[in-house]
Parts: C-alpha cells; sequence; structure tokens
C-alpha cells in the first residue's frame, strides 16, 4: 500500500466511524472517489477530525502537521465543501462532515463525469449501504399539502409547507443525484433546481456559490412545483432542526434508488400515511400508475389498488386522480415510528445500530 493509498484508507475508516455510514468495497473504488474530492494534505488532517467542531491547532497535532498550515488547508476544505465551519470565540472551528448527508451533496460546483461515474460505482457496489442502512432512515418521506385531508390533524415536522412557512431564510441548489446522473447519461425530465434549504436565521444564503437565495413565496412555489411534477418530499429523518427538503426522483436519488433498485425498503422511513381508493368513484383510468414512483399502485381490472407494503405515503398520486379517488389516510397508529427529536439522537440511534461508538468521532 502507498503512502498515498494509506491516508485515503483512514479517511474512509473514519467516515465509516459516522453514524451515517462509508462501507469499504472490494475493488477500492471508495478510495479513488476519496481521492478526486480530497488531496493527499487534506485527507490527512480529515481522517483525525471529529463531528464536534474544533480549533486548527487540535486538529494540526494530532495529525503531525503544522498548525500554520493546517489552518491554510482547512478554509480550503471549507471552501469545497468538504468539512464544516463554526465561527468561535476567537478562533475558527472545523469539523468533519459524512459522505452523505453531508460533503457529497456539497460538490456541485466540482462534479464532473469523473467524479459522477465513481459515485456510481461506489453506489452499485455497496448496493446503496452507506445510505440505505440500518435505520433509522436517513430521509423521511412527507406528503405533498393537497394530498393531506381536510381536517386531519398533522403534525409540524410532517407538513412541509410549514417547514418553509418557519424559516427565516431560503435558497434553493440543482438536485446533485440528477447532476450526477446526467453526466452518466442518464437524464431524467424531472427540473433540476428544485432541492430547497431554509434556515431560522435571515441572510445565511447570501451570496453562496452553491444555493441561490431566494424568498419565502418562491420557496413555496418550487415546493408546488415539485408536487406538480410528482416528485417525493424528502428532508432528514428527525423532528426539530430540519434545514431542507429534496425533492426527489426514483430514477436518480441515491436513497430512492435504494428501495426500487436495490430492494432496500427501509431506505427511507414512509410518511405516517398512505394511499386508499374510494373503488365507488375510481374510473380506473390508469392516471395515477406513473406518478407513482415505488409500483404501489395497479389496475388489475375497472378499479385502482394500493400495494400497501410498496406506498410510502408521499401522496404524489392522489392530486392526479381527475375524480378525487385516491386519498391518503393515517396508518394504525404505532406502525411508522415518531422520527429521531434532532439529528443529535438520529446519530445516536443509527450507531447503536451499527453497533458503533461515537465516544472518538465527537
Amino acid at each position: 500500500m502507498t503512502a498515498s493509498e494509506d491516508v485515503y484508507r483512514k479517511l474512509a475508516q473514519r467516515l465509516d466511524a459516522i453514524p451515517n455510514g462509508f462501507p469499504a468495497t472490494k475493488s477500492g473504488v471508495e478510495l479513488r472517489l476519496l481521492a478526486k474530492m480530497f488531496t493527499p494534505e487534506e485527507a490527512r488532517l480529515a481522517s483525525v477530525m471529529k463531528l464536534t467542531r474544533e480549533p486548527a491547532a487540535d486538529i494540526a497535532a494530532r495529525a503531525g502537521v503544522d498548525e500554520r498550515t493546517a489552518r491554510r488547508t482547512l478554509k480550503q476544505m471549507v471552501r469545497d465543501g468538504l468539512i464544516r465551519l463554526k465561527r468561535g470565540e476567537h478562533q475558527l472551528l472545523f469539523g468533519l462532515m459524512p459522505f452523505a448527508v453531508g460533503f457529497y451533496e456539497e460538490q456541485l460546483p466540482r462534479m464532473d463525469a469523473e467524479m459522477a461515474a465513481l459515485v456510481e460505482q461506489y453506489l452499485q457496489e455497496t448496493r446503496g449501504a452507506g445510505i440505505a442502512r440500518p435505520e433509522p432512515a436517513i430521509h423521511r418521506v412527507i406528503p405533498v399539502a393537497e394530498a393531506i385531508p381536510a381536517g386531519l390533524e398533522i403534525a409540524p415536522y410532517e407538513h412541509a409547507v410549514n417547514l418553509v412557512e418557519q424559516a427565516k431564510a431560503w435558497g434553493v441548489r440543482d438536485c446533485i443525484c440528477r447532476v450526477q446522473q446526467a453526466l452518466l447519461g442518464k437524464t431524467c425530465d424531472y427540473p433540476v433546481e428544485i432541492c430547497l434549504l431554509f434556515a431560522p436565521v435571515e441572510g445565511v444564503f447570501a451570496n453562496n456559490d452553491v444555493t441561490r437565495e431566494i424568498d419565502k413565496e418562491e420557496a413555496l412555489d418550487i415546493l408546488q412545483q415539485a408536487a406538480d411534477a410528482g416528485l417525493v418530499h424528502c428532508p432528514g429523518n428527525y423532528r426539530d432542526g430540519m434545514y431542507y427538503i429534496c425533492n426527489c426522483c426514483s430514477c436518480c436519488c441515491g436513497v430512492l434508488r435504494s428501495v426500487t433498485e436495490f430492494g432496500i425498503p427501509s431506505a427511507i422511513a414512509h410518511s405516517d400515511f398512505y394511499a386508499v381508493v374510494d373503488a365507488e368513484v375510481c374510473i380506473g383510468c390508469e392516471d395515477c400508475l406513473e406518478r407513482c414512483q415505488f409500483g404501489a399502485l395497479s389496475v388489475p381490472g375497472e378499479v385502482c389498488e394500493v400495494t400497501y407494503a410498496r406506498c410510502v405515503g408521499c401522496g404524489a398520486c392522489t392530486i392526479t386522480c381527475p375524480t378525487e379517488a385516491l386519498s391518503l389516510a393515517r396508518r394504525p397508529e404505532g406502525e411508522t415510528p415518531t422520527p429521531p427529536a434532532n439529528i443529535k439522537e438520529w446519530m445516536a440511534q443509527r450507531a447503536e445500530n451499527r453497533g458503533i461508538s461515537m465516544a472518538d468521532i465527537t
């Protein structure tokens, strides 16, 4: 093993120590992917970093690197979307990011055909394991607003419009998954600039090279565009502190592909709803079939039928039904577990299910 391979292997092991996961492959494609994203100097620093943000001096000491050199490298890593930054009281603090959701999504400016191919090879060799297993899932589904029946009580974290309404800053960026697939010649017909970000502090997305700053009205309009297109609203799988809604398709999204392509139904947490059919008004027109990303609908006779186990409760089918025969109903109590309270609780649960300790990474 060369020195360069060794530093990337150490980084890969560090990333797999994060609850999100970054499993190794037989071919070692994950090392080539990391080498595409990180220089050896950057990988050396990242391989000793923690999720908890800390001063450059602490990171440099563990890596055996000059503090001034380390600080300069860490700043460049922030600019390239590889690590997190926070301004401390007297100094900058730097923290490690997971692969996904994390620094992969920040690679929009650097994504090219080579990186796209390496990501695809990694996804295929791991069969989505890094993002699809174990539970709790990285993402969950929330229904489109129009699909929620009038008068039905719904928690704030289950309502996409509520998440957007309560924010004070909004942004939109290209879907990294559709960009990656397009570079492989697999362009789909869904909109690309469609992934929403939001924050509780004004001005967060001003002068951002990756995320276009928008106002609340445009954010709500984009949410509607996603619903009209039949995309699936997917935020993080926790109740508080959510900061994004991916609008996903099963042809490009790594998480949804883990369900449809790799056969891992638990790769995404279902909403607390499922589609039901009013047989009295269904005309069997089949307009709903192509709207379902998961193959949960069929029309074997004159009336649409729902395969309960396949339905994730996104509601995309309900808003295209010309007779309003499709609607959402709440699943039986206790069937869908309540999402973790926040990202910290999510990480603790995921780490426990993976059988890893977070003592050294936080």
